[in-house]
């Protein structure tokens, strides 16, 4: 039934699209750069303004346009550059480039603009947030270092675990629920310094956009949202650097034409140097990051350009010569875009990724290492049929090594011998196709499939259990235990262990009320085939990641959205209102007392449950003047729940739905960013959250002298109230019109009011007077800091 479903839709497009073709139409194409340097853009708006219709560039800055023979209007606009107005014949096939030219005032008076234009209103797409890396380089940041994921915890139903945790939450999914992409590589670590900063070096970044709901079904794999992040090309017409120098870290970038032209590179690396500080002291210990961001471009001709970019990056931390902690990320990209006409865009990859966790322990002697590895091979293909509907469509295949653990003598006398976990290997790959289609001038739809298929293939010799169940309920103490293990079984090099399926239906819809306001609808259903073995509320360097087998089911999310969006003023203010609801299906949950940590038999301490998320976001924002910025609110809820397989069975929290570690009823941010002068600039942040859930105990009792902690039920407690305000003000001295160096002093305040949010609360017993205390954990009070930012 479903299949059919399937074949009418796609009956019902090619028949519209027959009759959309019935009468001649020519093709407008070609690719939109800056002039200055030949940096391709995205999402660039082209509007036919006579027809009221339009197109905007892809990733790689293309175009592509039919419509009826005629004389038309054509507007092209981009924030920060400025608008051109050109009238065109369109009597055959064109293919036009375009190049804009930067604003005077380039973004100091127009800085919080989503590029919401009036032809955006009207699109199907929903949930979708984009940041200008100016936008983030204007917002007040923690050690004066510029952060693209901080920033986002200041949208709209996205939220981190709390203050110095890594990863961050989007509408009340997991951090491992989060597809992180960097020029299409898949980053499993996205943060430095477990937490304090990210991966993304901001001098790198061209693009980014961040879809938590409506997901096109050219992305997969991840259940909550896709962080879509695109680096720089290079300047192909002229040599340029730019940079900054702070108070704990600096970053330099160089790029330049390798052809005049044709052909750019760009070089970016970024590091810390607090360690060296701390040995001027008498402490032992080492903290600090580094990191490289390449990329090559070149084009051939008109009809086909490569890429070759590459990140690398490693976090150091040693403790007085007790341990040495090493982690980091590299990936790597050859990508082939080539055009097969004016209406049909393709771009082939290969991608490679890895992610490496390492740990010596001098004062026991040995070595532990783990991480993932993955093979990216992809084939998309852009194709407008015409003005009204264009497809996108394309296969996907990846191959998985998952190394758990392997452990190594670091010294000779250790008397430790080298262990390997099991490594497991997995193969993921899909096909899709996507329509964006324009029925009518007030109804615009996007629909699409995913179908997905997943291998968990060996060499591998797994435990077999009795009744096939890995956990055991003990009815006497009314626990979940681990089972013992009745034989084993033996899989051979690229056998299939374990085989999934699914297919992932996207719509979503839009109804234009008028040119300034719409609602719109959205569906998804996504697949997680990979899980992060994780028990903490986020992730850590340490956690490893594992796919799907028969005890670690794979996760099934259906997402439903409804929105309302409306612009005031000719553009100058932004509404938007969106309310969601998740189900999620196997959502993993662990056992109470789980050990993770080296664990050959994680099916052991692993429960399936299920989860839910709802609630309304609210981004109200003043898109341009002098003042502007935007007020985000979400309230939403989110729980999870574990029933007992049996009647007997109690699962987690007596199967009642219990909120997870990422649950927070009320989050506000507030964004502000204000032009005195041609100098100065200020900006303020300031962000209030209900606080993490946790759980408390309620009392105690002695058993054989021991006092035992008696706990409430799961996540029944929450911390204090999380607020802040950071400030930030920008410094920019006048500039000699024939000097090229360019500089400007940016001065912050982090939590100005020197709040002391609680990261945690321990209880103890104090040694003077015996009785029991909570322990506040608090990272950050204020924390000032300044930065010098150049460019040449």
């Amino acid at each position: 039934m479903f299949l059919k479903k399937i074949s009418l839709t796609f009956l019902l497009l090619f028949i519209t699209l027959f009759e959309l073709c019935a009468q001649e139409k020519f093709t407008l194409s070609g690719t939109i750069t800056d002039q200055r340097s030949n940096e391709t853009l995205y999402g660039v708006n082209l509007i036919v303004t006579d027809l009221k219709t339009g197109a905007t560039t892809n990733e790689y800055g293309f175009f592509s346009l039919s419509l009826p023979a005629g004389t038309y209007e054509i507007q092209i606009s981009y924030l920060g550059f400025q608008t051109i107005t050109e009238t065109l014949v369109l009597d055959k096939n064109i293919r036009k480039n375009f190049a804009l030219i930067e604003t005077a005032q380039q973004l100091n008076e127009v800085i919080v603009s989503d590029r919401k234009l009036r032809s955006e209103i009207k699109k199907a797409e929903m949930s979708v947030n984009k940041l200008s890396i100016q936008e983030i380089k204007e917002m007040p940041v923690l050690m004066g270092e510029v952060d693209i994921l901080k920033s986002l915890l200041t949208l709209p139903g996205v939220t981190s675990a709390g203050e110095g945790q890594s990863g961050f939450n989007v509408r009340g999914g997991g951090a491992d629920q989060n597809l992180i992409l960097l020029d299409e590589a898949t980053i499993y670590n996205s943060s430095h310094l477990f937490g304090l900063f990210s991966v993304f070096n901001p001098d790198a970044i061209k693009d980014l956009k961040l879809y938590k709901g409506g997901i096109p079904a050219r992305y997969g794999g991840r259940l909550s949202s896709v962080l879509d992040i695109y680096q720089k090309e290079g300047n192909s017409k002229e040599f340029h650097m730019n940079g900054g120098i702070g108070l704990i870290s600096s970053r330099i970038l160089a790029e330049g034409p390798i052809v005049k032209d044709k052909g750019s590179f760009l070089v970016a690396g970024r590091g810390t140097y607090a360690h060296l500080f701390l040995k001027l002291t008498d402490i032992d210990n080492t903290a600090y990051f580094y990191d490289l961001n390449t990329k090559l471009s070149y084009k051939i001709n008109d009809n086909n350009n490569i890429y070759f970019s590459g990140y690398f990056g490693r976090d150091v931390f040693s403790l007085s010569n007790t341990f040495v902690n090493t982690y980091g990320n590299a990936v790597l990209n050859l990508r082939w875009n080539h055009l097969f006409s004016d209406k049909l865009f393709s771009n082939m990859s290969f991608i490679y990724s890895d992610y490496y966790y390492g740990l010596e322990l001098d004062f026991v002697g040995f070595e532990w290492n783990s991480g993932i590895k993955n093979y990216n091979f992809r084939y998309d293909f852009k194709h407008y049929l015409n003005d009204k509907l264009k497809l996108t469509y394309g296969a996907n295949a990846i191959y998985y090594t998952f190394n758990p653990g392997k452990i190594e003598p670091s010294r000779p006398d250790s008397g430790i011998n080298a262990d390997q976990l099991d490594k497991k290997y997995a193969f993921e790959s899909a096909l899709y196709i996507d329509a964006e289609h324009q029925i009518s001038e007030k109804i615009a739809v996007s629909y699409g499939i995913r179908y997905s298929n997943f291998l968990r293939l060996g060499e591998q010799t797994l435990n077999v259990y009795e009744n096939n169940q890995a956990v055991t309920f003990n009815p006497t103490f009314q626990i979940y235990e681990s089972a013992e293990a009745i034989g084993t079984i033996s899989y051979g090099k690229n056998q299939t262990i374990a085989q999934f399926d699914n297919w992932e239906p996207r719509f979503s819809i839009s109804y234009a009320i008028n040119d300034n306001q719409s609602v719109k609808a959205s569906y998804n259903r996504m697949s997680q085939y990979l899980h992060l073995i994780s028990n903490t509320q986020s992730p850590t360097p340490l956690d490893v990641w594992a796919p799907s087998d028969n005890f670690l089911k794979p996760q099934l999310l259906d997402q439903y959205a409804i929105g309302y969006f409306q612009n005031f003023k000719d553009d100058t203010y932004s509404l938007e209102v969106e309310t969601y609801y998740k189900n999620i299906k196997d959502r993993v949950d662990y056992i109470d007392g789980a050990n993770l940590i080296a664990n050959e038999a994680i099916e052991r301490v692993v429960l399936n449950g299920r989860g839910r998320a709802y609630g309304m976001e609210i981004l109200f924002r003043k898109n341009v003047g002098r003042f502007n910025g935007w007020l985000a609110y979400t309230i939403a809820r989110t729980e999870q729940q574990v029933v007992g397989r049996t009647p007997e069975e109690t699962g987690i929290n007596n199967g009642d739905w219990y909120k997870t570690g990422f649950d927070k009823l009320n989050d506000i941010s507030v964004v502000g960013n204000y032009k005195l002068n041609e100098k100065w600039r200020f900006g303020a942040n300031f962000s209030l959250q209900t606080g993490q859930p946790v759980t408390f105990p309620n009392g105690q009792y002695e058993y054989l002298g021991i006092t035992v902690p008696n706990f409430t039920s799961r996540n029944d407690s929450r911390l204090p109230t999380y607020h802040r305000l950071d400030v930030s003000a920008t410094l920019t001295p006048s500039k000699n019109k024939n000097r090229k160096w360019q500089g400007e002093w940016v001065f912050g305040f982090y939590n100005i009011y020197n709040r002391q949010n609680a990261a945690s609360i321990t209880f103890r017993q104090n040694d003077e007077t015996a009785r029991n205390e909570a322990i506040r954990l608090s990272i950050f009070g204020i924390v000032p800091s300044a930065t010098y930012n150049f460019k040449f």
